[in-house]
């Protein structure tokens, strides 16, 4: 199970690094995550102090600790 979860944050940590900061929803589509590994995946990268989760409305956004977004990075 451990290598599973790790699989899809790898997965995660690729998108927020190739797109920069991204809404739960479609950080989900995009790594065609599944629920719970989904869900445990991000908690792993939380965890882990690898991501930052704000609260955005209704929703969430989530960006990689040391990376602002895809459009300000150059």
């Amino acid at each position: 199970m451990h290598e599973e979860i790790g699989k899809v944050a790898g997965e995660i940590w690729h998108a927020l690094n190739s797109k920069g900061e991204l809404s739960l929803t479609q950080l989900k589509k995009d790594v065609k995550g599944k629920t719970p590994l989904f869900d445990w995946a991000i908690g792993w990268l939380a965890r882990e102090n690898k991501i930052v989760i704000a609260s955005e409305k209704r929703s969430f956004r989530v960006r990689l600790k040391d990376r602002h977004s895809a459009a300000g990075a150059t």
